[in-house]
């Protein structure tokens, strides 16, 4: 069941912005909710669109309104790097963000969990801050004494048919993934340029 809270952003923002409204049940329900006769929202000012796009990657990175702003500010000084890709590398490199990325949790929200409880080993190290962020090169391995935990049961049979971005691997035999290149961005459902110019008011 969709709590009402993730109802209602997904419904304002779009579905991509939780796994749990990728379904079809989200899908359905929203249907229904768009009675013939209902009144059409406006469209939104460029002011507001802007807005919405900062909302959807703060929701969908579960981050604050300040680590956004940071993420924004640190893509903006560097050099010879396209702005908005440079944030892109920041949100995605997140520690939390490569185990989700890596299928080895239902969502990011699980993920930062996961990274908080200290299940996880970056190049031999237990890091427990899901905002690490990791870099081309990095080995990330499930804890020795974490992989009996029951978030880790079955783990094989729930990740068969997953196929994670080309920048990220994991070897089932091993429980150990590695960062093969730079985050690329391939979706169109985050607006990055409009949350810059969101930042630049």
């Amino acid at each position: 069941m969709i709590s009402k809270p993730k109802f209602k952003i997904c419904r304002r923002l779009g579905p991509g912005v939780y796994d749990k409204c990728q379904t079809s049940k989200f899908k359905a329900v929203s249907a229904k909710g768009s009675l013939p006769g209902a009144r059409r929202p406006k469209a939104p000012s460029e002011y507001g669109a802007q807005l919405m796009e900062k909302q959807k990657i703060r929701f969908s990175y579960g981050i604050s309104e300040r680590q956004l702003s940071n993420y924004v500010k640190k893509a903006s000084h560097v050099k010879g790097v396209g702005t908005t890709e440079k944030l892109y590398e920041g949100l995605e490199s997140r520690l939390d963000n490569v185990v989700y990325r890596m299928g080895l949790a239902a969502s990011r929200r699980a993920a930062r969990q996961m990274v908080s409880h200290g299940h996880f080993i970056v190049n031999d190290k237990k890091v427990t801050i899901p905002s690490y962020q990791s870099k081309s090169g990095d080995v990330i391995k499930i804890r020795e004494g974490s992989k009996g935990k029951k978030i880790f049961e079955n783990m094989a049979e729930r990740i068969k048919d997953y196929n994670p971005p080309a920048w990220v691997s994991f070897d089932l035999s091993s429980l150990e993934g590695r960062i093969v290149d730079k985050p690329k961005n391939t979706e169109s459902f985050l607006d990055l340029n409009a949350v810059l110019e969101f930042y630049s008011r």
